[in-house]
């Protein structure tokens, strides 16, 4: 369970391992248009159904050291407010080190994101596990996109028509 930020803090969020007990939280997600494709997984399956697929891909990653998704909790509220990790992602029959981000609908355009995906991005290369980092993002998922963007990466390649990979190097980061 290397990559994974358990017990880390932001200004604003707490990070800490998805829980069984998360996944009437999470569930919500699922109920937005067009978040399935943007996660890459099956539109036609239910809200329920696609959350099922979520945490066992989830918990089959924290089990498998493949990181994984860190639960972020606003230090304010106590409330749920998305997800976001570092992941072993294969881009190409490549292993690469991601960071990914979801945030539940409420609490869209509020920074969450971005404030999780630059704590990813500093701890990753704060801990030297990489020497390059990468986003996967849809290409229709432009408040992803913006994430990555203001997070130091840049367009690197389109995948499959469908995603755009962003990367930083860490000879480029500044802390």
């Amino acid at each position: 369970m290397k990559y994974l930020l358990t017990g880390q803090e932001t200004e604003r969020l707490k990070f800490r391992l998805l829980k069984p007990d998360d996944f009437d939280s999470w569930v919500d997600l699922f109920k937005e248009n067009k978040v399935a494709g943007f996660l890459e997984m099956d539109p036609t399956l239910s809200p329920t159904d696609l959350c099922k697929a979520w945490f066992d891909k989830s918990f089959n990653r924290y089990q498998n050291d493949l990181g994984g998704m860190n639960v972020l909790i606003d230090k304010k509220t106590n409330r749920f407010v998305g997800q976001c990790g570092l992941l072993i992602q294969t881009i190409e029959e490549v292993k690469r080190l991601e960071v990914g981000y979801s945030i539940l609908p409420k609490f869209w355009n509020q920074g969450y994101a971005f404030e999780a995906a630059l704590k990813c991005k500093n701890y990753a290369f704060e801990n030297n596990f990489t020497d390059s980092l990468i986003s996967v993002v849809h290409i229709e998922n432009i408040g992803s996109e913006k994430v990555a963007l203001k997070n130091g990466m840049t367009f690197e390649k389109k995948l499959d028509d469908l995603f755009n990979i962003f990367s930083i190097d860490k000879k480029d980061w500044n802390q």
